[in-house]
């Protein structure tokens, strides 16, 4: 198998730069790299994320966000990522399951168990090898996304309580689970920030020193 590489934050902690440098620089070095993003990443996702997303989707219950999550999510781990890791490669993902846990559990009160069991499903039991949180402040957050309101979804409109409560979610599933988490301040530069995960990746590829190339700037 080959590894599993994800990243999760709340809105506006800069995840899918991050994920494109990371890819790129993977890509420089010969690996077999594999990006993708969550809700989405197939044709039924995408489909599936326009649902999701649109703020015009305002009578959906949890209970039914929760399982077209996992829904989409099912369809990315069978048709993409699976077969990707089973060949040795690297896969890439901008948010996995780890959001549905921060947003859905931590953020609207579902049951953690509930939705554990519906990830295992959904997933067939697959976790991420390493998982980035790119952590920050929620109004700062919120901030750098109304700089762009062509990407102002329906999840980031929720109050300012809910973001909170997802943020907070997201520390508390860092701190239970150190060997797989890294928790990392979003609020650096982008290229400090590029820097300190391409050493944890290249650690746990095994690469040297030399092959990290720590003098590299995105």
């Amino acid at each position: 198998m080959g590894i599993f590489i994800t990243f999760e934050g709340p809105e506006g902690s800069g995840k899918s730069t991050q994920v494109r440098l990371l890819v790129s620089w993977l890509r420089t070095r010969g690996v077999n790299v594999l990006a993708t993003r969550e809700p989405g990443g197939t044709e039924i996702g995408d489909r599936i994320r326009s649902l999701l997303l649109s703020p015009t989707t305002r009578a959906l219950t949890v209970e039914a966000e929760v399982l077209l999550f996992s829904a989409s999510r099912a369809q990315l781990v069978q048709e993409v990522i699976r077969p990707h890791l089973e060949q040795g490669g690297v896969v890439v993902c901008d948010r996995y399951a780890d959001s549905t846990l921060a947003y859905q559990g931590y953020g609207r009160g579902v049951d953690l168990e509930v939705l554990q069991t519906i990830t295992r499903f959904a997933t067939r039991g697959l976790v991420p090898d390493i998982t980035f949180l790119l952590d920050i402040p929620v109004a700062e957050g919120l901030a750098r996304k109304r700089g762009n309101q062509a990407e102002w979804n329906r999840m980031e409109q929720e109050v300012v309580a809910y973001h909170e409560r997802v943020r907070a979610g997201y520390l508390a599933l860092a701190a239970a689970d150190p060997h797989r988490w890294h928790v990392l301040d979003a609020r650096e530069d982008v290229a400090t920030l590029h820097a300190r995960i391409r050493h944890i990746v290249a650690e746990k590829l095994g690469w040297s020193g030399d092959e990290v190339d720590p003098g590299h700037s995105p």
